[in-house]
């Protein structure tokens, strides 16, 4: 894969599966280099035949759902600002038509049983903030009086003056007449345009986010997660109920019934209501204070709305997360393991003492999401081959319903292997390598990945990819503090950061360096981004074998990190704590005087999860001490330049990359005058 294939990467939505099981539909998207945006639309696709078609033609088409009497679809459209809104078509076919109108797009939205309504979740702006007011700028508006620690987030801004709410519409019938313009009149020469869409009625107020609306079996209730109770003191988050009435205002709204226990702190990623009307979520337990977040092996909780109690259903031996599906009495989740996430299904009895779990989707493959009906299961996930496909779920594999991915592959994928070592003190680290074609000797790239609690995957890896088309070895790994690998595994950095992180990466490249003949152990790179961006830096402080770094969008200052991030508020004191002396131990901007390797800086002017003023600063200290170093900073972008920002900064990207390569570590090594190496 070259940089200039960045078009043919395919990424899936959560695909909806059709009540009656015989056809799925997902939101198929790619970086478009002419656009300029990323696009995407529906495809329709046979199960289990696999035929497939584009049923939508919309620049980005999201978030599918068919409704529960399988006669609607609902979806999301985006408009040229990237805000989202509900549509609905006949599954059939047909024009769609508008069913929310929010000021700054919905987020979240989900089904009534009934398949009469909607309930959604979305940000509600301050009056006079966002556009609230015509021709009313940003620059115009007025000053924000600050009382929170957590007042932003990246990728989005300022959120304590535009909460994220619950609201419910019902949705319109496509087959009734449409809303037509009234024709001007005498008297009447300006007459208003009919609403784009019904009028949604506002269910929960208050200053905290809600999201992940689910509603109750019955319909009478929607339950949801909020952080009510203490959002600035722990990470804790809640789960709610909310009865829909018939009317309401936002200033006759009763208080959502906390359904948490008072004392419970747990993070919350999803839930949904059994059939027997308790409640199932993800999440992670956070400590005794609420903050303790790191390594956590996330699990699938049982909650009695009638008790409060909560039951933990699977141990720290799974790490489940992220999506849930509730079939009947029984839960659908991902687990995360050595670079894969599987596919558990979760079921209990009624006294919570028989809770069997069975992998019902293994193998070498990334699933990111379900939809279930019945014995049917389909699944999006990526796999070495593909960076997104629809999968039906058959004898506990995933059989490819599409091949999204053909294009890439005829473009060139470098195979990359699983490879083990054993550290410096035992500890087994597992990652990839990746060799380029030809004889070699190859120069060889360390890439270090963020978080860090995440992890490299089996999956294709289109930066890993353009590396080796262009001539480099690539070595990739999970050092301790990486996700996939037990709560151990993942807490072992926790007040220790680049201790046993840093060996295990150095370990891991020597061992590969080793184990293939055609990688230049003298011509070694080494580079990441975050918590990669970080490792790198510090990497780079204590050994000097390489010839070049580049140290992207990193977490470099902890001290400067407070105050500044949108998770420096408990981030940095969680990981390396908060006694000063501690911090300098752990800290690149510490020990930059100590770096020699020429060294590349890059940065998005945007980023609010580590701020630009972290690349600044050491990029500044470097130049000051002399060191050979450049920074790069893209306007416009976020933390997630590399993954999601404009298709044209990640094809800059990838060519100021590949150019300092180039320059620092060329793929042929230089030759001496007697034309030996």
């Amino acid at each position: 894969m070259k940089a200039s294939d960045l078009s043919l990467l395919t990424s899936l939505s959560r695909p909806a599966l059709h009540p009656d099981g015989t056809r799925a539909v997902v939101a198929v998207s790619h970086p478009d280099l002419a656009a300029d945006r990323t696009v995407g639309q529906l495809w329709s696709v046979a199960v289990p035949g696999g035929a497939r078609r584009r049923i939508t033609r919309g620049v980005a088409d999201g978030s599918p759902a068919f409704s529960p009497d399988g006669a609607l679809l609902a979806f999301t459209r985006a408009d040229s600002d990237g805000r989202g809104q509900v549509f609905v078509t006949e599954t059939d076919g047909g024009e769609p038509i508008q069913v929310t109108d929010a000021p700054l797009g919905i987020d979240d939205y989900v089904w009534s049983p009934d398949s009469r309504s909607l309930a959604f979740t979305a940000r509600v702006p301050e009056p006079g903030r966002y556009g609230s007011v015509a021709d009313l700028g940003p620059n115009a508006e007025a000053p924000r009086r600050i009382t929170t620690l957590k007042y932003t987030a990246n990728g989005l801004g300022y959120i304590t003056d535009r909460r994220s709410h619950v609201f419910l519409v019902e949705v319109p019938s496509p087959g009734e007449e449409p809303r037509y313009r009234t024709a001007p009149s005498v008297g009447d020469e300006h007459p208003d345009a009919p609403a784009a869409a019904p009028v949604a009625r506002q269910l929960t107020t208050g200053d905290a986010d809600d999201s992940a609306p689910r509603f109750s079996p019955d319909g009478l209730r929607i339950a949801f997660v909020s952080a009510r109770r203490a959002p600035d003191a722990t990470l804790a988050n809640e789960i709610y109920v909310v009865a829909v009435a018939e009317e309401s205002t936002p200033e006759l709204l009763s208080a959502p019934e906390p359904l948490s226990p008072a004392d419970a702190q747990f993070g919350i990623d999803d839930l949904g209501w059994a059939a027997d009307g308790h409640l199932l979520f993800t999440g992670i337990e956070l400590g005794p204070h609420g903050t303790d977040f790191i390594g956590r092996s996330g699990g699938l909780f049982h909650l009695d709305p009638s008790t409060s109690a909560v039951t933990r259903l699977t141990d720290t031996a799974y790490d489940v997360g992220g999506e849930l599906t509730v079939v009947g009495d029984a839960a659908l989740v991902g687990n995360v393991s050595r670079g894969r996430v599987t596919l558990l299904r979760v079921t209990h009895g009624s006294d919570l003492a028989g809770t069997q779990i069975e992998v019902v989707a293994g193998g070498d493959v990334e699933i990111s999401g379900v939809s279930a009906v019945e014995g049917t299961i389909v699944v999006a996930y990526a796999a070495p081959e593909t960076t997104g496909e629809l999968g039906l779920v058959l004898d506990g594999s995933v059989v490819a319903l599409t091949d999204f991915s053909a294009p890439l592959r005829e473009a060139g994928i470098i195979p990359a292997p699983e490879f083990s070592v054993e550290s410096r003190d035992g500890h087994p680290v597992h990652g990839w390598v990746l060799t380029p074609a030809g004889a070699g000797p190859h120069p060889v790239l360390l890439v270090i990945h963020g978080g860090p609690f995440a992890q490299y995957t089996v999956s294709l890896f289109d930066e890993a990819q353009v590396y080796a088309d262009a001539g480099y070895a690539v070595v990739m790994c999970n050092p301790r503090g990486s996700a996939g690998y037990g709560e151990e595994h993942g807490r072992a950095v926790r007040h220790a950061m680049g201790t046993v992180d840093l060996t295990d990466v150095l370990d891991f490249l020597d061992g590969a360096i080793s184990a293939n003949p055609t990688f230049d152990a003298g011509r070694v790179g080494i580079m990441g981004g975050s918590y990669g961006g970080y490792l790198t830096a510090w990497t780079i402080a204590h050994d000097h074998r390489f010839a070049g770094a580049i140290v992207e969008r990193g977490f470099l200052d902890p001290e400067g990190f407070v105050g500044t991030s949108d998770i420096g508020s408990f981030f940095g004191d969680e990981y390396v704590g908060t006694d000063a002396a501690a911090i300098a131990k752990q800290s690149p901007q510490a020990v930059v005087g100590q770096v020699r390797t020429p060294t590349f800086v890059i940065h998005s002017a945007d980023d609010l999860r580590c701020p630009l003023p972290q690349g600044e600063r050491y990029y500044a200290a470097l130049k000051r001490r002399g060191v050979e170093t450049e920074l790069l900073i893209f306007p416009g972008e976020n933390h997630e330049l590399s993954r999601s920002g404009r298709p044209r900064h990640r094809l800059q990207r990838f060519e100021a990359i590949l150019d300092w390569w180039a320059r620092s570590l060329p793929v042929t090594a230089p030759t001496d005058n007697s034309g030996t190496r």
